[in-house]
């Protein structure tokens, strides 16, 4: 949008995944089932948490935390792609806009911080047994998750007041179906160095940062368990990395693979489709990954909703 003393643009136009008419009512069911599959999903993730006292550890506490964010994540952005799509309405207002970057930048950081945070809770669990409930304490706890909300925010509010300073041309339309913010940034008609070089830096300082962390605590995990004499031993040691370690390979492969593909195609379409992996399908995977993994969400799902059903 042009700044106060040009010409002003009330709103962007979203182009979303297709423009042919007839596939409309077929994305708007299937991504209304995908938002209803993962609302539901880390619902239930974070409620047999809460509700279960034997799951009040470091690690539900992280993953209940993830689980929430997963929720935000999705809700900032489908909510309006389906009201666009069922309505055959591609606006969206400048300030609706820089909302979708703050927020959609904010639990994006939250992910990654967290999945760091996760990471370094195994590298405890694992490498420091016997001092586990010595280091990750509630308190421990609570100040990682708040400091990965600090950063977060920090992070957020940095972009989109970068944001607010460009100027646009008049009609801008952003082909994808939020307003992603690399995307938007370089359809400024204004000097946009400032804008870039702060998404660069803070991508590789926050992100590659937090994968840096990850793939040391890994290769300390990996080094304790080859240490175990048994077999045993070291698929029970394993195990309880699995769910993560898939998580974290879906986020971060689809992440990369997504602005990896941006910078080699010019394809815009194809680079929205493919973002789709990271802003919706792993949050909405991430329930199942972690429930079909881990006994003690499953005896949890069993005993809160289950029985209770049965009773009925």
């Amino acid at each position: 949008m042009k700044q106060q003393n040009d010409t002003q643009i009330l709103q962007f136009l979203l182009l979303g995944l297709s423009e042919n008419t007839e596939l409309q009512p077929l994305i708007y069911w299937l991504f209304f089932s995908m938002y209803l599959v993962t609302v539901w999903g880390n619902l239930i993730i974070i409620l047999a948490t809460v509700l279960d006292f034997r799951l009040h550890t470091a690690m539900y506490f992280f993953l209940c935390n993830l689980s929430f964010v997963d929720i935000c994540l999705i809700s900032t952005t489908i909510p309006k792609m389906l009201a666009n799509v069922r309505l055959n309405h591609k606006a969206i207002t400048y300030e609706g806009c820089i909302m979708q970057i703050y927020f959609f930048t904010l639990f994006v950081g939250l992910d990654n911080f967290l999945l760091a945070v996760m990471a370094y809770d195994r590298f405890v669990a694992i490498c420091h047994p016997l001092r586990y409930t010595s280091i990750m304490t509630p308190h421990l706890c609570m100040s990682l998750v708040l400091v990965s909300w600090i950063a977060s925010v920090l992070n957020s509010s940095l972009q989109s007041f970068l944001v607010l300073q460009l100027s646009f041309c008049t009609e801008v339309e952003i082909p994808h179906f939020f307003c992603e913010l690399s995307m938007l940034v370089h359809l400024a008609c204004s000097d946009t160095f400032l804008s870039d070089m702060a998404m660069n830096v803070l991508a590789a300082l926050l992100g590659g940062g937090c994968l840096v962390g990850i793939l040391y605590s890994y290769s300390k995990i990996v080094s304790s368990i080859q240490a175990i004499s048994s077999a045993e031993g070291k698929y029970k040691a394993f195990s309880t990395c699995v769910s993560h370690l898939s998580v974290v390979s879906l986020f971060y492969c689809t992440l990369l693979g997504v602005y990896l593909s941006s910078a080699v195609t010019q394809n815009s379409h194809s680079t929205a489709a493919a973002s789709l992996m990271y802003t919706v399908v792993t949050p909405m995977l991430n329930p199942f990954i972690y429930s079909l993994r881990n006994d003690n969400i499953k005896r949890a799902l069993k005993k809160n909703f289950v029985k209770k059903k049965l009773e009925k």
